[in-house]
């Protein structure tokens, strides 16, 4: 197989000379936005754990109980034996919250977005996808039969044309988009779109992975300033829920069709009992304590104010430095400091882009957040 590693050690050298390779780093989680490396501890703003739930004692015991009586695995693919109580609990739950019909549960993000997208898009639907759209989404749309297309980054005026000369040519379109864009932490306007939508019959579906429990009192970017009309409500189960998988909220007809067409759904085990069992903890949080719920976003907008950025509309502030190097840099001096604030570089975001990525948590404390702010304004910006 000496071809097969001389192929991969060409790529990853390629990936060097671009400061573009990726390496694993064992990272252990401790309380709230904690974490430990190399045998030092760091805060984090890099975890997208936005009300620290992962290490929430609430959620351990929820899915310690979970465990005890479920079991460590779900055994089998939902639509055999693997459909346990608690998913169904979770389901209801979810769908109540977002204020939709009913609820479908994945494995994960990913495995939502390459699952509902090509379940929903035939031969005769156009896909319409946000162009900083995350990547599974993309993967979805490259999965569909249909047609794809690509409109500028929320920018309403290019989707309406697209759908003014398109619409009559497909028997369906789907328009997707995220909710709160992961790399720049920006809102698509979801009220608009939703207008926009229902006037050409064409169906809005938004990835909600960074905004549920944080935005719109907990139900996420659909109901911030009240509720867009967005009839397809994707979200993680891994961020702020501080668990793992991911749903589609709509109305019952439509996770009826996933239950039993969605390919990641028909054949990928449940759900492990202790995730759900982590995830409902969770919810019943959100539900009952809103002023926690309010931290994330109020932390990174002390942030802005302390660099004089503009207000944050969500946990996640993008500092962009431009060249892959200076980024790296960046986050040497930052962890030189305790401080760990990951590079984001291309691939994941455009060439000359790269960032730091702070992702602001509910226990980020008051003094953190100024002394990284401080850093920043004297050492790197």
């Amino acid at each position: 197989m000496q071809s097969l590693d001389a192929f991969a050690a060409a790529k990853l050298a390629d990936l060097d000379a671009r400061h573009q390779r990726r390496t694993l780093v064992a990272t252990a989680r401790l309380d709230g936005p904690l974490v430990s490396r190399g045998g030092r501890q760091y805060v984090s703003f890099s975890c997208n754990d936005y009300l620290n739930f992962a290490t929430d004692p609430r959620l351990k015991a929820a899915a310690i109980r979970a465990v005890e009586e479920h079991g460590t695995g779900a055994g089998a693919s939902r639509l055999i034996t693997g459909n346990h109580p608690l998913i169904e609990e979770l389901e209801v739950r979810l769908a109540r919250l977002k204020g939709t019909e009913a609820c479908c549960v994945f494995g994960s993000g990913y495995l939502a977005n390459v699952g509902i997208i090509p379940t929903l898009a035939g031969r005769d639907c156009l896909v319409v996808v946000d162009e900083l759209a995350h990547n599974c989404i993309n993967a979805g749309a490259s999965m569909a039969q249909g047609q794809v297309t690509v409109f500028q980054h929320n920018d309403l005026d290019h989707l309406a044309a697209i759908l003014a000369a398109e619409r009559a040519k497909f028997a369906h379109v789907l328009v997707v988009t995220d909710g709160v864009f992961s790399m720049d932490g920006d809102l698509a306007p979801l009220a608009e779109m939703g207008e926009l939508c229902a006037r050409h019959d064409a169906w809005l579906m938004a990835d909600d992975a960074h905004g549920i429990g944080v935005l719109g009192g907990g139900r996420g970017s659909a109901h911030v300033g009240g509720t867009a009309a967005v009839p397809l409500q994707m979200g993680t189960l891994s961020k702020a829920i501080g668990s793992y998988g991911a749903y589609l909220c709509a109305s019952q007809p439509v996770i009826d069709l996933m239950k039993t067409r969605a390919r990641t759904v028909v054949y990928s085990t449940g759900l492990p009992p202790a995730a759900v069992g982590a995830a409902i903890e969770a919810l019943n949080i959100i539900e009952n304590e809103p002023d926690y719920i309010e931290l994330p976003v109020a932390k990174a907008r002390r942030f802005c104010r302390a660099l004089n950025l503009p207000a944050a509309e969500s946990p996640i502030v993008p500092i962009i430095v431009g060249t892959e190097t200076r980024a790296l840099d960046a986050q040497r001096l930052l962890a030189e400091q305790g401080f760990l604030v990951a590079a984001i570089r291309p691939p994941t975001v455009p060439a000359g882009t790269s960032r730091l990525r702070f992702a602001f948590t509910a226990r980020h404390t008051d003094a953190d957040v100024d002394r990284v702010a401080s850093v920043l304004r004297e050492r790197v910006l």
